[in-house]
């Protein structure tokens, strides 16, 4: 994607693998190959001799897992952009992992574990998967558990790259300032050995629930953090535009005007932060609240958010406050979309999961289709107590069946 107006030139490579893609005993693979291929490569052997070329060039690089998609990418100044892809290109293609290094990078993965652990507010969002989706993969966590993370030896990491890692799922995303057809062909010139072969298909998503979920994780702490929400629409869904606006009207992040900003922090004081976002990925797809309030008022605070929640539901939002969403989607993805490396995410992974492409003027209109009627016919279709689910960590014991009451009762 040219862009005249930058600079710089990202070069991002999206593989269509993550920790949905895997099995039980290798949980937490896709996360320890994104580690180990800054490990060494055939030209390039150590840690420092990958690093340091885009260091020198002040670049800024890194990569990402998720459950669908692992992401490496480097951002440089326009003139360092063969620099750049031939990096990537050889990190992926040529890296070596050396055993010293697997063994090494179990205990900084471990680490990496345990942070998350120790941060409730991080964690609270592995425990929601959990809830939602059980002993399957889309509720494991992506960088899986102390012990599957130490039994994981190189032959299972070869393995899994020649059978994840191929030309049918790799996506090359290239934005900033750069001629296109040059940008194409230094695309094939360095991507030219990549193995040809179709990946190994991810599990179907079995999603099954009655009633209220609820899970609660006992820690001592001084704040209680939680995910209240429903079970929602997929990537694929014809209203996920709808259930996009209807998390923007009730707490869109960044949006103070939004009414659980309003009525849980502005007129309550229950909470410090509060924010409703949606998830969508091909199989599976969710709407939630996530929050921190004062450990007494929790019971007030869940109250009050599936007051909102069947206020919304019951009741059209109005023509102002849809066209406020409207334009608070629209205005935040302009903002969004402005820097080279945002450029190559918004049209990447478009391409990796849906395998279509909307540019964001598409999207818009896309957005602008949805009606009032739309939001109360998405919401009354969501908020229903058989698909409420309520994670939360915090200083309680014995106390799921009080938690679940009033799920069950406030709605």
């Amino acid at each position: 994607m040219p862009q005249d107006n930058t600079e710089t030139v990202t070069v991002l490579v999206l593989v269509g693998t993550g920790s949905k893609y895997e099995t039980k005993d290798i949980s937490g693979i896709s996360h320890f190959l994104e580690h180990l291929f800054f490990k060494g490569t055939k030209e390039k052997p150590t840690a420092l001799a990958v690093i340091e070329p885009l260091d020198k060039v002040g670049g800024v690089y890194n990569a990402f897992t998720s459950q669908e998609c692992t992401g490496f990418y480097a951002k440089v100044e326009a003139s360092h952009f063969e620099l750049a892809l031939e990096w990537v290109s050889d990190i992926l293609l040529n890296s070596t992992f050396p055993a010293k290094e697997i063994e090494k990078e179990k205990g900084v993965i471990i680490e990496e574990i345990n942070m998350y652990y120790d941060d409730p507010r991080r964690y609270v969002q592995t425990l929601w998967t959990k809830l939602l989706y059980g002993d399957q993969p889309a509720g494991w966590d992506v960088a899986g558990t102390k012990e599957t993370v130490s039994k994981i030896n190189r032959q299972n990491l070869v393995d899994y790259v020649n059978n994840h890692y191929t030309s049918s799922s790799v996506i090359v995303c290239i934005a900033g300032k750069i001629n296109e057809s040059e940008g194409l062909a230094k695309v094939e010139k360095y991507f030219s050995k990549i193995k040809i072969k179709q990946t190994e298909e991810k599990l179907k998503v079995i999603e099954k629930q009655d009633k209220p979920g609820c899970l609660i994780h006992y820690k001592k702490t001084d704040q209680t953090h939680f995910c209240l929400g429903a079970r929602g629409y997929n990537i694929f869904h014809p209203q996920k535009y709808a259930q996009e606006l209807l998390a923007t009207i009730l707490g869109a992040g960044g949006m103070m005007s939004n009414r659980l900003f309003t009525e849980v922090r502005e007129k309550l004081g229950l909470a410090y932060y509060i924010s409703t976002e949606t998830d969508t990925s091909t199989d599976t797809g969710f709407l939630v609240t996530n929050a921190g309030v004062d450990n007494t008022r929790v019971k007030k605070s869940i109250q009050t958010i599936l007051k909102e929640y069947k206020k919304i539901s019951q009741i059209k939002v109005s023509a102002q406050e849809l066209k406020k969403a409207k334009d608070n989607i629209k205005g935040k993805t302009a903002i969004y979309l402005e820097p080279s490396d945002s450029q190559a995410s918004f049209f990447g992974f478009q391409e990796l999961l849906e395998k279509k492409i909307l540019t964001p003027n598409d999207f818009f209109r896309e957005i602008d289709k949805v009606s009032q009627s739309d939001i109360l016919k998405v919401a009354k279709d969501i908020f229903q107590p058989g698909k409420l689910n309520l994670a939360l960590i915090g200083p309680f014991k014995n106390d799921e069946p009080n938690i679940r009451h009033i799920l069950a009762n406030n709605f």
